[in-house]
């Protein structure tokens, strides 16, 4: 039986390295940018695409480092997995687009739409989401540690399982949003309206940090410890 597993455990490794490369093999890292071009795990780092048609691309677990696709469109597109650290998404349309797992430190999204976006299990710390619309995004278990997201809208968007330690939200719109089990430490609510947000506890409030300017959910009270300011003033 041991050997049997094993045989079974080789077969399954195999098949999923071979669909690997042949998702690889598909992808045309030398295509010129257009709608659902396929960029599959290609290497496009330092590439100057600002205001680019790149619709329903499929960009997962491309190397976007440096690049900057500033205003560009991005609807529909797949970027999971994808490298994005110190990439320029500013003012770009990537509703609907697929950020799962996509990783990087000082990506800037300032101003862009995610509107209905997927960024489950995203690790984007030190990210700029300054008044990105995210309304209705899919935020769950993302990494968004030291992230500035103040003046963003997060109108029914999914932070539950989030780490949002030491996050700016000053000023950010969270009606109906789901902060059930988000990871607030040190987070800067000052100025945020979260009086209509699902999930929140006493328990989150007393790590956050905020202020007389902070609107609370019916029920909760304004910890001991506030007003006190978080955030992250080196990002």
């Amino acid at each position: 039986m041991p050997k049997l597993r094993n045989l079974l455990l080789a077969g399954a490794a195999m098949l999923l390295l071979g669909a690997g490369l042949a998702a690889e093999a598909r992808a045309d890292c030398e295509a010129s940018p257009a709608p659902g071009v396929d960029w599959s795990v290609c290497r496009k780092t330092g590439l100057i695409l600002r205001g680019q048609d790149l619709t329903g691309a499929k960009l997962q677990g491309a190397d976007l480092a440096r690049s900057d696709l500033s205003r560009a469109v991005l609807a529909r597109a797949s970027l999971t997995k994808a490298g994005l650290s110190r990439t320029t998404l500013k003012d770009a349309d990537l509703s609907g687009a697929d950020l799962s797992k996509a990783h990087g430190a000082r990506t800037d999204f300032g101003g862009a739409r995610l509107t209905g976006a997927n960024l489950t299990k995203a690790e984007l710390s030190r990210a700029d989401f300054s008044g990105a619309q995210l309304a209705g995004a899919d935020l769950q278990k993302a990494e968004l540690g030291r992230s500035d997201l103040s003046g963003a809208d997060l109108e029914g968007a999914d932070l539950s399982g989030s780490y949002l330690a030491r996050v700016r939200f000053k000023d950010a719109r969270l009606a109906k949003a789901n902060l059930t089990d988000a990871y607030l430490q040190l987070a800067s609510l000052a100025g945020t309206d979260l009086s209509e947000a699902v999930g929140l506890t006493a328990a989150q409030l007393a790590e956050s940090c905020g202020d007389e300017t902070t609107k609370l959910p019916a029920g909760l009270a304004r910890p001991a410890a506030w007003p006190c300011s978080g955030g992250d003033s080196t990002n």
